[in-house]
């Protein structure tokens, strides 16, 4: 037999169906492929009329441990009564295990399943909603906090700056008419960055890590009697960091427009849960990691080929004379920074 170009493609229709029935969950033939790059998820129907998510985790991404600790999390949180899509129990698994390992054709995958769930997008260009956001990630926040992570990974310029570029570079894949401006643009970012977090001493915590508006599902009080409002759907990217980083990616559009928009949320975090406003001034670092994050994150998956047919545009030279001048506008923004802790008024 010939070998897979890449683990996911081993994942046929039928070697999903089999690695569920194997976990006890046994599909009537009906699935359907949803929209994930990181991992692969399948909305499958069961036999007996009800329907699962399947999550089949990348190969080699993340270890057992920090998978448990992120299931773990989001008990936590539905314990908590804070709306999150927790893994099920798998019938076929001892002691209400949430996770199973399946081999197939020689390949370890490890296997969550999750109810399904409908809803859409929070309209983030509703004041009340925006202090909804607010409240739910401060409960979110409150659970956080409660303990540490032993194992996931931590929100730092270390890891998600510094390190992430060095793999980056080892990749060899930018342009060499590029390759200067572009290094010497994510060095001079990435010492901002430095200079920004050593500044501001926020309190670390567990937290959603990745909460943008496509991890939030907004459900309505009649979807199936369930309780109305936001709901997580993937704590895939959980880690410990500080809180300012699951309320930024809430923002777009202007300065002025971001600000009125910080300004909602924040009045309604602050009902359940307190806020450093020194924090604010660490958007613009963070934001500059998850870009130089991103750019790695694209590198090292370019063997699986659904990222080419995804982001065609990257590695090209545009793609990094993009990234250069973005990264000189982090610069420029991550000087000014103070500025935003106005926002916290």
């Amino acid at each position: 037999m010939t070998p897979a170009a890449h683990p996911f493609e081993q994942l046929t229709p039928q070697a999903v169906l089999d690695a569920l029935d194997h976990c006890g969950l046994r599909g009537d033939g009906r699935l359907l492929q949803l929209n994930s790059y990181e991992n692969r998820v399948f909305q499958v129907m069961l036999e007996d009329g009800g329907a699962v998510v399947a999550k089949f985790y990348r190969p080699g991404r993340w270890t057992e441990a920090q998978i448990i600790e992120e299931h773990a999390f989001a008990a936590e949180l539905a314990a908590a009564e804070v709306p999150v899509v927790a893994p099920l129990p798998l019938p076929g698994e001892a002691d209400g295990r949430t996770l199973a390992t399946i081999t197939i054709e020689g390949q370890p995958f490890r296997v969550a399943a999750y109810p399904r769930r409908s809803g859409h997008g929070p309209e983030l260009d509703q004041p009340d909603t925006l202090r909804w956001l607010g409240r739910f990630i401060a409960r979110l926040h409150a659970v956080g906090e409660q303990r540490p992570f032993l194992h996931r990974r931590r929100l730092d310029a270390t890891t998600f700056g510094h390190a992430a570029m060095a793999r980056l570079l080892a990749l060899d894949l930018i342009p060499p008419a590029q390759a200067g401006a572009w290094h010497s643009s994510c060095v001079q970012a990435l010492a901002a960055v430095d200079q920004a977090l050593a500044a501001v001493p926020a309190r670390a915590l567990r937290l959603h890590g990745d909460c943008h508006p496509g991890n939030i599902l907004w459900r309505d009080p009649d979807e199936g009697g369930a309780t109305g409002g936001p709901h997580i759907v993937d704590l895939d990217d959980a880690v410990t960091g500080p809180a300012i980083q699951d309320l930024w990616m809430l923002l777009s559009g202007s300065p002025e427009a971001m600000c009125g928009q910080m300004t909602l949320v924040l009045q309604g975090y602050r009902q359940i849960r307190d806020f450093d406003a020194r924090e604010l001034a660490l958007i613009e670092p963070l934001r500059t990691l998850r870009m130089v994050h991103h750019s790695a994150w694209l590198a090292e998956r370019w063997t699986d080929p659904a990222f080419p047919a995804a982001f065609p545009w990257f590695g090209t030279p545009g793609y990094w004379g993009q990234q250069t001048t973005q990264l000189r506008e982090q610069i420029e923004a991550m000087a000014e920074a103070p500025m935003d802790l106005a926002w916290g008024d």
